[in-house]
């Protein structure tokens, strides 16, 4: 991938907030980010309004559970790929993310099940990474270890790649290439918070150390023009 990519976290509490804030980055944000929140309070609804607009889905649900479940749980996720209104302009989903704490055995079954639906539905199969550790997760010693340990378990797996904090960016694409995938969370202009992030960086940082998507809320959900926020992280990024 030649160019890093921004995702928008869509973390809000109600739909009507979400509708505004998709209307309003349209011409400017391509991928959504739709994680827990969301998705517990409105289901594929959430997933299917962002398709139906051309938009690319990140869902962030993180499967971490026995095998088969996940198995079954990726294969219902692939299932969003399909219109329910056989729309033209509706984008298949694109990204999803499974815990790598599940262990290989559970890894190859969410790839196996992505694969298998995927071909079964004749639609195109949405990119799998894995979560590695949290960004809220405080630096500590033997971090960035279980990071790249998690990271290779990914990639032996057959996973796309991998979620990772800019500080485990450079290892991780240095031993696993340049084709492997590195979404980071906890990216912050220069001038924002972190709130409850604890390995954050700047867009720029993240591009030097590897990173091809770079997820970012609140600083650009809590501006006071999220367009303007969203156009200023973009021009960092280029």
């Amino acid at each position: 991938m030649s160019k890093a990519k921004l995702i928008l976290a869509l973390d809000l509490d109600t739909f009507e907030r979400a509708r505004q804030v998709i209307d309003e980055l349209d011409d400017s944000v391509e991928i959504f980010k739709v994680g827990s929140q969301m998705f517990t309070a409105y289901g594929p609804f959430i997933t299917r309004y962002l398709q139906s607009k051309g938009k690319k889905v990140f869902l962030d649900l993180k499967f971490h559970d026995i095998p088969n479940t996940v198995a079954s749980a990726v294969k219902s996720a692939v299932g969003l790929s399909v219109s329910p209104t056989q729309d033209d302009d509706f984008a298949p989903l694109f990204m999803m993310t499974v815990h790598t704490a599940g262990g290989k055995e559970m890894l190859e079954a969410a790839v196996q099940a992505a694969k298998a639906q995927a071909q079964a539905l004749n639609v195109a199969r949405p990119l799998i990474v894995g979560v590695t550790v949290l960004t809220s997760t405080a630096k500590e010693p033997g971090i960035e270890k279980l990071v790249l340990e998690r990271a290779r378990l990914a990639k032996q797996a057959g996973l796309d790649g991998v979620v990772a904090s800019v500080e485990e960016a450079a290892s991780i694409r240095r031993e696993l290439g340049p084709d492997f995938l590195i979404v980071t969370p906890g990216i912050r202009p220069e001038e924002a918070s972190s709130h409850d992030q604890k390995r954050v960086a700047t867009p720029k940082a993240a591009i030097l150390q590897g990173s091809n998507f770079l997820v970012v809320g609140r600083p650009i959900l809590q501006a006071a023009s999220p367009r303007k926020a969203a156009l200023q992280i973009l021009e960092d990024i280029k």
